[in-house]
């Protein structure tokens, strides 16, 4: 089992999106796939369409205990959800008089880890305390990066974040799956330029597959349904399911050494 934050604190980078379509595709792969939106703007529950009545990730916050109880399924066989609400917009205030406050999160997943192969978590395009605690609650991390001219200066404020996480005890082991890069118009000089550099600098820690700007892929959410069943021919989809082919490779390598 493996669990994977997605994290960028620059919003409008495709986070949300990947994290709903890549797991959406884990599941279509046959991974039991749990998708927890730790974001107080729910696009990723909105996007699966998903019942936000029922226990969400704010009420996680305040009673980690009724961890157990809150997945919901959806219209993807072998995905399950925990949904958020505009709610959770008051937990960073509410977090800092809470006990163990980093950990929240963490603690509410912990008597779900054995029920699935991948959970993802969507973070919040902030690096505040609902951050930490998915950072806190996280195996791995993806971390989405558009393909711009300020990516590369994010992207290195990001790594000092979680550099810091592992170094301050937070969550010593926590370590970065991949960057993937998102909303990819191979037309633009300069979005090969910034996949280049960030190729250069980060190695192999980069996925080969980039996500292609898609109308479709942005149309996908609209229908409350994963680009793989808006539209199964999209390049979105090609895009989503090489990646999901990607992570469960790098999964099985991470696990591996994580055992040597």
């Amino acid at each position: 089992m493996l669990t994977i934050g997605f994290v960028n604190q620059k919003g409008g980078v495709g986070k949300t999106t990947t994290a709903v379509n890549l797991a959406a595709c884990l599941a279509a792969a046959g991974k039991r796939t749990l998708l927890v939106d730790a974001d107080p703007q729910a696009n990723a529950s909105s996007a699966l369409a998903v019942d936000r009545t029922g226990i969400t990730t704010y009420q996680l916050i305040l009673n980690p205990e009724d961890g157990a109880s809150a997945p919901q399924k959806t219209a993807v066989d072998n995905l399950e959800v925990i949904p958020s609400s505009s709610d959770l917009y008051g937990a960073e205030l509410e977090l800092v008089e809470m006990d163990d406050r980093q950990n929240r999160i963490k603690n509410a997943l912990l008597p779900l880890r054995d029920k699935y192969q991948f959970i993802l978590i969507d973070a919040p395009p902030s690096l505040g305390l609902l951050t930490l605690n998915v950072l806190a609650a996280c195996d791995q991390v993806i971390i989405p990066v558009q393909a711009e001219y300020y990516a590369l200066e994010g992207l290195s404020m990001l790594m000092q974040t979680i550099d810091r996480v592992k170094s301050g005890g937070v969550n010593p082991d926590l370590d970065v799956l991949g960057i993937v890069m998102t909303m990819f118009d191979n037309r633009l000089n300069i979005a090969q330029q910034v996949d280049a550099n960030v190729r250069e600098y980060y190695g192999d820690k980069v996925f080969k597959t980039q996500i292609q700007r898609s109308v479709r892929l942005a149309e996908a959410p609209s229908h409350g349904k994963p680009i793989i069943l808006y539209d199964f021919r999209s390049m979105g989809t090609r895009n989503y399911i090489s990646l999901a082919e990607e992570v469960i490779r790098a999964a099985k390598k991470a696990s591996s050494g994580s055992r040597a």
